[in-house]
């Protein structure tokens, strides 16, 4: 087996236009959830979200190229080279067949497909765009990621709801694992904010419904939880064999262990209460890492802020971990960036690795009130600073997929 470690780092998201801003904000507990700008809430019973503010797609690739992608693709390309830009990462021709791109999403360009399907209604067929199938492909991520940086080695594009992002690091340390790459980059990706979701979520009561409060909306493992919050955006990062990386001197934030995933096969949108599923991918992470729950400081929970994940996550975290679980650090990201869905998994990883990297715990705002049955350390309210050794990431989506990937502070 090949180690892989990460060597650059990039971020899209509500609170930060890089990795850098995304952690200063993230260990500061800034949130990013607002009122939404995007399109008019009136008359709509949910009317905040964690939007992406100020990106500029000409910054990151040309404006031509740009106008030919989805926004969520757009924000591939846009951490994945702030990703080889953090990574001081230049790709030599010899070097391109063995360079991945793995770049996961929950819904790729639905977007496209609601503003198409409008166009089509209002003015016709032959007003459709020619390019609407390339550009919502949700493959087109990763495809976008290889052409405009050149990857010529295998393009992944795994649909997993919200635990795609961490099956990108898997296919990641698989392809590593396997000789085939050298280099992957690796993440999730998401732009879905549209009125149809948002009131498709919001009748399913799934999202939160504190419109006059929007920083304060997001409150996982509090007994005052109502919802999560959709939000937006993409984190993209550089792993690279430990042999690739050494020879080019490049730093590393931490390694890559492995992961795990497994399948509630129970309900279409609901967890399993009793957590077997999620924690099934908990403990094969830890196998595939060669681990042992004692070696966990902190875990980045998916915690949404829904009823039903924040009690059953609880549950597979004990079951898991066992006599461990009480002596973790935990905390959700989603608290401040709201769920990324496709892209939710990767800033979960974030959220890991930087704790990883810094001994630093970030916080799960809005705790204020535990719920009892939320009885674990979930890090209310303010970061904590402590050694972190290893780190895991979990992610579970609708359809029952789970997904838990660790990562370990890297010693040559």
């Amino acid at each position: 087996m090949t180690r892989a470690v990460v060597t650059g780092l990039g971020a899209i998201t509500p609170i930060g236009l890089t990795a850098h801003d995304f952690w200063t904000n993230l260990a500061a507990g800034v949130s990013g959830v607002t009122r939404i700008t995007r399109f008019d809430t009136s008359d709509m019973p949910v009317k905040i979200a964690s939007e992406v503010k100020d990106f500029v797609p000409g910054n990151y690739m040309d404006s031509k190229e740009a106008r030919r992608m989805s926004r969520f693709a757009q924000f591939a390309v846009a951490a994945a080279r702030l990703a080889a830009d953090d990574a001081k990462l230049e790709i030599g021709d010899s070097e391109r067949g063995r360079a991945a791109a793995c770049i996961a999403t929950g819904s790729g360009g639905a977007i496209d497909t609601m503003e198409e399907m409008k166009v089509l209604t209002e003015r016709g067929p032959s007003r459709v765009s020619p390019f609407y199938i390339p550009v919502m492909a949700p493959n087109m991520g990763a495809c976008q990621v290889a052409i405009q940086l050149g990857l010529r080695g295998p393009a992944l594009a795994s649909v997993a709801a919200c635990a795609s992002g961490l099956y990108s690091y898997i296919e990641a340390k698989q392809l590593i694992d396997s000789g085939r790459a050298d280099i992957v980059f690796a993440g999730g990706t998401e732009a879905a904010l549209h009125p149809l979701p948002i009131a498709a979520l919001a009748n399913m009561k799934a999202l939160s419904r504190r419109n006059d409060e929007p920083e304060r909306a997001c409150r996982p493992f509090d007994a005052d939880r109502d919802g999560f919050v959709f939000g937006e955006g993409a984190v993209v990062f550089v792993i690279e064999s430990e042999a690739h990386a050494r020879a080019r001197g490049a730093r590393v934030y931490a390694e890559l262990m492995g992961g795990g995933l497994s399948c509630d096969a129970y309900h279409i949108t609901a967890p399993r209460e009793d957590g077997t599923g999620a924690a099934e991918a908990m403990t094969e992470a830890l196998r595939a890492a060669g681990m042992q729950p004692a070696e966990i400081d902190y875990i980045a929970a998916h915690g949404t802020g829904t009823p039903l994940n924040d009690a059953s996550e609880t549950v597979a975290i004990k079951l898991a971990f066992a006599d461990e679980a009480a002596r973790l650090a935990i905390s959700s990201p989603k608290s401040m960036v709201g769920h990324l869905l496709g892209a939710a998994g990767a800033v979960g990883a974030l959220a890991a690795t930087l704790a990883v990297h810094h001994d630093v715990v970030p916080p799960t705002i809005n705790l204020e009130t535990p719920d009892p049955t939320c009885d674990l350390d979930y890090t209310p309210l303010k970061a904590r600073r402590q050694v972190v050794r290893a780190a895991a990431a979990n992610g579970f989506g609708f359809g029952g997929q789970n997904g838990s990937v660790i990562f370990r502070k890297y010693a040559p």
